[in-house]
């Protein structure tokens, strides 16, 4: 018995110093290690989040700075528009017929004068024939009644005579009473035959000049199936063909003066202050030709949708080639304004959409809003919020404010 114990406790013995015998430690030992890896992992990120913050908030940004300057910014003015005539011309016909034929087309250069298209007159020439005949006819009448009425005024005056010479007559005693009597009868009558020739004559010219203005009329409509050019030009659309029915109103041919050519464009209401009459201005066409031209007009309503005026420039001297409603662009030299001037790229916005500069105080951007005036293109004016001398960002894109900067090495 005493040998068995003595071997059971120096088994349990040996499994006490086996490896099996200390397998239940490993779970401690890989926690420990695990602390270790979490310990050096979170030093790390704090390291980094410090850098971060260092180079964020307290490393100071190179920017490029300048100070704002008085000068003056040519003030320009630019907008979008197109190709427009003062006064485009339509050529309509003005009687219901058959075109004929039309002998311009678009882009011919026309004369004032010139005819343009043709309508089928045939039945208003026969027409007017009728009329012509008649005219004839008519002219016979009335010089029938001018013979009557001749006639008559002779008859009267030798009534008159008879009946002058007969009271003479009767003074003496040479003629009766009766003789007398018949001599003013005869007078009598004399005056009414002239009274109803001169009526018969009245009747017969107004025959004559309603006769005269019903030719009158048809020589004009018959006029109408020529379609004139009303004025040196250019036709810019060609509206109807030969064989085709048109009433008064149908447009036939369009045409435009190229002396009246100018751009519409339009301006925002914002600056459109600026902008006078007479103004130089420079076109730039969407075929990449460029033109001078001057402010010739500025609409007095605007927009209710976009805001924006409609301002009209006149070519100083018309493209050789153009389009009606072709694409420009518009820039026109609204004088110079003084001020203080930043660069454009100076410009930025805040959170709320107001514009403004990056003011550099103290090593650190501050957001400042400001009014603005004119630019060209590199240059913008500030009208209010900025004083000369001041130092800004030059290039405010991807700067925010509150950020400690310095100026950038050159």
């Amino acid at each position: 018995m005493a040998s068995r114990s003595a071997c059971a406790s120096w088994m349990r013995a040996a499994r006490k110093c086996s490896p099996a015998a200390s397998a239940p430690r490993r779970p401690e030992a890989r926690m420990n290690r695990g602390r270790i890896v979490g310990v050096a992992v979170a030093a790390l990120a704090v390291a980094a989040a410090g850098a971060f913050a260092w180079a964020r908030f307290v490393r100071a940004v190179e920017v490029p700075i300048v100070e704002a300057e008085p000068g003056t910014v040519a003030a320009r003015v630019v907008g979008p528009g197109t190709v427009q005539a003062r006064v485009p011309v339509t050529l309509a016909a003005r009687i219901t017929a058959t075109v004929r034929q039309v002998d311009a087309d678009v882009g011919d250069a026309v004369k004032r004068g010139q005819v343009l298209a043709v309508l089928d007159e045939r039945d208003l020439a026969a027409r007017r024939g009728v009329v012509g005949g008649q005219q004839e006819a008519v002219a016979r009448n009335v010089r029938a009644a001018q013979a009557a009425v001749a006639k008559a005024q002779a008859e009267l005056e030798l009534a008159r005579s008879k009946q002058r010479r007969d009271a003479e007559l009767l003074r003496t005693g040479f003629v009766s009473q009766s003789v007398l009597d018949a001599s003013e009868a005869a007078l009598r009558a004399a005056e009414a035959n002239l009274d109803n020739a001169r009526a018969a004559l009245a009747a017969r010219e107004a025959e004559a000049q309603a006769l005269a203005q019903e030719l009158r009329y048809a020589d004009t409509v018959l006029s109408f199936t020529r379609i004139v050019a009303p004025m040196d030009g250019v036709i810019i659309a060609r509206l109807a063909e030969a064989g085709a029915t048109v009433v008064p109103g149908t447009p036939i041919l369009r045409m435009v003066d190229p002396a009246t050519l100018w751009i519409a464009t339009r301006v925002d209401e914002s600056v459109v202050g600026r902008v006078r009459v007479g103004q130089p201005a420079t076109i730039r066409l969407r075929t990449g030709e460029t033109l001078t031209g001057k402010v010739a007009r500025i609409a007095r309503q605007s927009d209710a949708a976009t805001r924006e005026l409609e301002v009209n420039v006149a070519f100083d001297a018309p493209p050789a080639r153009f389009a009606i409603d072709q694409e420009a662009e518009v820039t026109i030299d609204a004088g110079g304004e003084q001020g203080v001037v930043v660069p454009l790229a100076a410009l930025t916005r805040n959170a709320e959409g107001v514009r403004g500069v990056l003011v550099v105080a103290d090593g650190r951007t501050r957001f400042r809003p400001v009014e603005t005036g004119g630019a060209d293109g590199e240059r913008v004016l500030i009208r209010k919020g900025l004083a000369a001398g001041e130092r800004i960002v030059a290039q405010a894109q991807g700067v925010r404010a509150n950020l400690r900067v310095r100026a950038a090495s050159s």
